[in-house]
Order: C-alpha cells, then sequence, then structure tokens
C-alpha cells in the first residue's frame, strides 16, 4: 500500500492517532523565532494602582455625560446615542434563500472498492460514520449529485440546465448562455477587426467602470448609454443600476481617452464556425441571437438530476449552486448519514456486513458477530485457547495474544568477529632445502541472527485467528484491540393474550438488553438475536471418556465448521 492515490484510503494510516500518521510536511511553529534577546518586560502602570497616564503623563479625567440624559441615552428613537452624527446603522438583508434543489454525495466506486478490499483482508471492524467522514475530507472521493424538487402536481420547482462542452450545472437558460458565450465563444466564433473611421471631434475625459476597469466613452457620446447598459446586463446584473452607475468615474488621462479613440477606429465583425455556410455577424447581440437559434438546444439541455465530481462541485460557475453544496457539505461533515447509506449499499454489493456496537456504533466488517460455543462445538486446543485468553484479557492485540500464547525465543547474544588475517606467503626454503612449516588458525564462523520470520506455533495462532475473525467468533477493531462476541440472550416470552374483562398481569424483570456488562463487546440488536435451540437431554458421562471420545482437530479450516447466519441475518444496510 506504499503507492495509494486519493481514492483508494488507506486505512490501516488513517485510524492511527495524528503523531503516528508520519512526520508534518511542514513545521507549525518555524515562523516563531521567539522573543528577542535582551528585551525587558516594563512595568505597566494603571492595571490595578489607578488610571493609566497618557502620552504627556497627565491622567486621564472623568468622561463627559452623554447627550440626551441617562445610562443608556434617549431610547425613542430606536437606536443608540451613538448614531447622532447622522449615520444610522442599518440592518444586513437576510441572506438570499438557497434554491430548492436536492444535494446528494456519492462515494466514488473506485474507491469503495479499494476500502472493501482492504477490509477484507485485515479482516477488522472499522466504523462506517468514520469512513464516510474520511471519504468526505477530499473531493476526490466522492461526487455530488443534483436533482430537481417537485410540487404535488408534478411540475419543477426549480428548473436546472446543464452544458454538455464543461459539464457544468446552471439555474437559468440565460446563465447558461452567457457562461457558454464567455468561456468557450471561439468554438463557434471568431472576431475580426477592420479598420474604420475614428470619431470626429476632440475628447479631453472618458468614463470608465470602477468595477471592471472598462472604458465606457465620453458622456456625452450617442453610444454611452448603451455601453453602460450591456456591460450592466452582461456582468453586474444582481446589482441595482444605480448602485453600478455610482461606481463609474470620469478619467482624464491622456492615455486613457487615447485608447478608447483607437478602439472606435476598428469594427468588430464576427464569422460563424461549425456551420454549413459561411456567415459574419455585426454585433455581439446578433452573436448570441445567432447562438440560442443553431446550438443552444445542443450545448444546453434541461435536466432532472445531474451528477459532478467531488473537485468540480469545489467551484462551480453558478454562485447560489456552489452555497447550496458547500451549506450542505457543512452539514454532512458533520454527521455525514447520507453519505454513510450509500456506502453501506456500496459495501453491501462487495458482500460485507454490518453490526452495532452497544446499539450506538455501526460498524463494517467481513462477518457478523458469531458466538462461538466450545461446550458443544468441536474445536481444536489452539482455537480454544485463544478465545480463553481474549476473554480473560478483553481488549488485548494481535501481538499481545501471540506473544502470550506463543512467544518469541530470545535472540542469541551476537559477538562482534574481527575478519580474518590475510594469507601469509610461504617462505623461501632454508640450507636444506625443506620450507618452513607455518600454523595458522581458521576463522571463525559468525553466528547468523535470529530471524523475525513467526516460529511453527506463531503460525497455528495466526492461522487459528484469522479464521475466527472471518467467521465473526472474534472482533478485531480499527485500533487493533479485539473482543470475543457474546452469547445472545434469550428473547422475552410474549404474554399471552388475556379474555376479555381480563386485566393482563404486569410481568417483572427488565428487557433483556444484548448490550456486554463491559461497554466495549459488539453484540447483534434484540431484533437480530436468533431464538435459542433446544439442547438434547443427555446423560452426563465421566470426564475421561469425553475427552477421549472428542479428538482434537489438527487444522481449524477443517475441523471448525463455518457458522452460517440464521435466516434474517443478512447484510443489512444500518
Amino acid at each position: 500500500m506504499s503507492n495509494i492515490s486519493e481514492v483508494e484510503i488507506d486505512l490501516e494510516k488513517l485510524f492511527l492517532p495524528a503523531w503516528a500518521q508520519g512526520k508534518p510536511a511542514v513545521n507549525p511553529y518555524a515562523k516563531f523565532a521567539g522573543e528577542p534577546a535582551g528585551r525587558e518586560d516594563r512595568p505597566r502602570e494603571g492595571r490595578r494602582g489607578g488610571p493609566r497616564p497618557d502620552s504627556f503623563g497627565e491622567r486621564r479625567g472623568p468622561r463627559p455625560p452623554r447627550a440626551g440624559g441617562g445610562k443608556f441615552g434617549d431610547r425613542k428613537k430606536g437606536f443608540s446615542q451613538r448614531d447622532d452624527r447622522g449615520e444610522r446603522r442599518e440592518r444586513p438583508e437576510p441572506p438570499a434563500p438557497l434554491p430548492e434543489i436536492t444535494v446528494t454525495f456519492l462515494p466514488d466506486e473506485n474507491g469503495v472498492e479499494s476500502l472493501a478490499r482492504q477490509i477484507k483482508v485485515t479482516g477488522r471492524a472499522y466504523p462506517l460514520f468514520q469512513i464516510a467522514q474520511i471519504v468526505l475530507a477530499k473531493p476526490e472521493r466522492y461526487a455530488v449529485q443534483l436533482a430537481v424538487k417537485k410540487n404535488a402536481d408534478g411540475t419543477v420547482k426549480q428548473p436546472l440546465f446543464a452544458c454538455a462542452l464543461d459539464d457544468t450545472p446552471w439555474l437559468s437558460e440565460d446563465e447558461a448562455v452567457a457562461h457558454v458565450l464567455k468561456v468557450h465563444f471561439a468554438t463557434f466564433y471568431q472576431a475580426e477587426r477592420t479598420a474604420t473611421e475614428p470619431p470626429k471631434g476632440k475628447y479631453t475625459f472618458v468614463a470608465q467602470c470602477g468595477m471592471s476597469g472598462k472604458i465606457l466613452g465620453p458622456p456625452n457620446h450617442h453610444d454611452y448609454q448603451n455601453q453602460l447598459r450591456k456591460l450592466h446586463a452582461e456582468r453586474f446584473s444582481r446589482m441595482p443600476f444605480d448602485a453600478f452607475k455610482s461606481r463609474v468615474k470620469i478619467v482624464k488621462d491622456e492615455e486613457v481617452v487615447k485608447k478608447w479613440v483607437e478602439d472606435q477606429s476598428f469594427t468588430t465583425e464576427y464569422t460563424c464556425l461549425n456551420v454549413p455556410e459561411p456567415l459574419k455577424l455585426p454585433s455581439r447581440e446578433e452573436v448570441e441571437k445567432h447562438f440560442r437559434a443553431v446550438h443552444k438546444d445542443t450545448i444546453i439541455k434541461p435536466v432532472e438530476t445531474h451528477t459532478v465530481g467531488g473537485v468540480l462541485s469545489r467551484n462551480l460557475r453558478c454562485r447560489e449552486l456552489q452555497q447550496l453544496v458547500r451549506n450542505d457539505w457543512e452539514q454532512q461533515k458533520y454527521f455525514p448519514l447520507q453519505l454513510a447509506t450509500g456506502l453501506s449499499r456500496q459495501f453491501a454489493t462487495h458482500g460485507l456486513h454490518f453490526f452495532k456496537v452497544n446499539k450506538t456504533f455501526t460498524h463494517v466488517s467481513v462477518a457478523r458477530p458469531q458466538f462461538l460455543d466450545l461446550e458443544t462445538t468441536p474445536v481444536s486446543e489452539s482455537i480454544k485457547s485463544i478465545v480463553g485468553h481474549i476473554n480473560t484479557h478483553p481488549k488485548c492485540t494481535r501481538r499481545q495474544l501471540i506473544e502470550a500464547l506463543a512467544p518469541s525465543p530470545k535472540k542469541p547474544t551476537v559477538i562482534e568477529i574481527k575478519p580474518a588475517a590475510p594469507p601469509i606467503a610461504a617462505p623461501a626454503p632454508d640450507a636444506s632445502g625443506e620450507a618452513a612449516a607455518v600454523t595458522q588458525d581458521a576463522p571463525a564462523v559468525p553466528t547468523p541472527p535470529a530471524s523475525d520470520e513467526p516460529t511453527a506455533e506463531q503460525t497455528v495462532i495466526i492461522a487459528d485467528l484469522h479464521w475466527l475473525v472471518h467467521q465473526g467468533h472474534v472482533l478485531e477493531f480499527a485500533d487493533g484491540r479485539m473482543d470475543t462476541a457474546k452469547k445472545p440472550l434469550p428473547r422475552p416470552v410474549k404474554p399471552e393474550k388475556k379474555a376479555a374483562g381480563e386485566k393482563p398481569v404486569a410481568e417483572g424483570g427488565a428487557t433483556p438488553t444484548t448490550v456486554d456488562p463491559e461497554g466495549d463487546t459488539a453484540i447483534l440488536t434484540e431484533a437480530e438475536i436468533p431464538a435459542p435451540e433446544p439442547e438434547p437431554a443427555v446423560e452426563p458421562e465421566p470426564a475421561a471418556e469425553a475427552t477421549a471420545e472428542t479428538p482434537a482437530p489438527a487444522e481449524p479450516a477443517a475441523n471448525a465448521p463455518a457458522s452460517e447466519p440464521a435466516a434474517g441475518e443478512g447484510a443489512t444496510p444500518a
């Protein structure tokens, strides 16, 4: 799992504490350099001993009385006396209502498949809602589905449109057309500029939009009002026209005036593309009419449901839809019920099961809890020891279990051995012609270190624990702690129907629950508890004979039959 993308989530790391998930990429305290050297805290006067002196060393006098008298002033006008300067504070307008569109967050199919594969391999039980929060944290891991709402008579409350060029949703057809002509204009039209006669007269100033910077021309020009209303309709239609007009400023810069004159010295024509016959249009108004008549029905279509990716949903061009998706994402962030429901449906198709811990937290795992009765089910001694150790040591981990039942051998002490001396050359023969005998000790062979591979006993424990986990007899949670599935309590006996006129007799005792006394064990709910099977009447036999007649199996897969869930205990989405 070293190369994992944003869609394929690594559950082993995400459920660890923050300090164990890895080193932070950025030091959060890098910008704090500490206190400068030699700085001394200067005494500050006026904390408790009296009023603090001002910059000239004089103490402040008492505050002058407020106008209008009284501690709170005159309240007849409905506002504070602080507004006597003539500036009355206006209450902010309430936010505009969000569009009536249903937003649904859908988990990515590839990510769910990766999660299901990890759950099956590890065999652990993971909390479903925490997985939903992990999926919701990254936009690459989910998609957003937008759907219209309908009235009782079948009419749509708020229409929804989709652009086929970039898969963006819109609330109105006009917004979608304006978006296509702004972003994808070169796909349908080509602008061509032709020189023409410049405007006559001498101009010393021009009007310029204070928000967009577009030059509108002199206010006394014949085309000024058209340019002003055109800019307001195209870019600032949500702003009142008077407020937009107040942002227009008069500029007397010669360069700005010269630029406007140069722009008026050219005429722009638009050549239509992707049409059978060549056609030129004189203005943008004609371009919009041509697009609506020729291309609109093919590019922009009304839809009832539209799905966009999580990354695209964070940057929707339509502001109302972007705010709507943001609000729903904030709600799902704290309680992702909608996303958890979608995850449970997809997990069920991969063969995973669900159960609740203490009737509260829904977990997903490879199997539902199934109680293993060691007295009636023939199992090996290894399985009995595993179940017994978990029962006596609740919340133990896999490593603690293996070390307790099959401890690893102690590693031998490794003695550092110096390398052998280089070989000594044979000496020259002496006068008698015989070579001198050379004696050298053979180098010592270093002892190989003990390997970290599991021993034979540990391998048996691991295999038996794997079988117990995948059968639901042992539950291993995301944090590594383990527990056994407890024996379900019998269902309460339903009281018999009384005859007419008789009062029902109240039965003593509380309704049995399925909560473990420890408070940490995952047990089935009352609706999922199977009815207890009657035990056959068997005469007791001596313990020695019973031990001899019940052989201990060697392999868990062959001796412990896979327990199948009872009727009605299928994979039900929580």
